[in-house]
């Protein structure tokens, strides 16, 4: 919802640049590492993964957050790492 408030209050031309940089991975990767510190369990971790799958699919056909893609997908490629680490230990 935040992203759409952003697209539609800018332009998505300034943002698709400034999250195709690094802001794509920073941004996910910061909030799950704050997600990762509360210490959630594995099947709270799996429905991010879901949530994410879906939120990319959906974003691939919807014509605006299409340049946003890069957020949810390096959401669930951290939280799939993240739930392999915790499964080693």
């Amino acid at each position: 919802m935040i992203l759409v408030i952003i697209i539609v209050m800018t332009g998505e031309t300034m943002l698709s640049r400034a999250l195709g940089s690094g802001w794509g991975i920073l941004l996910p990767g910061v909030i799950l590492f704050a997600l990762a510190c509360i210490d959630l369990s594995t099947d709270i971790w799996k429905a991010i993964i879901v949530t994410g799958l879906l939120a990319t699919s959906g974003m691939i056909w919807h014509k605006q957050l299409r340049n946003f893609v890069l957020l949810p997908s390096c959401v669930v490629l951290i939280s799939g790492m993240l739930l392999i680490i915790m499964s080693i230990k």
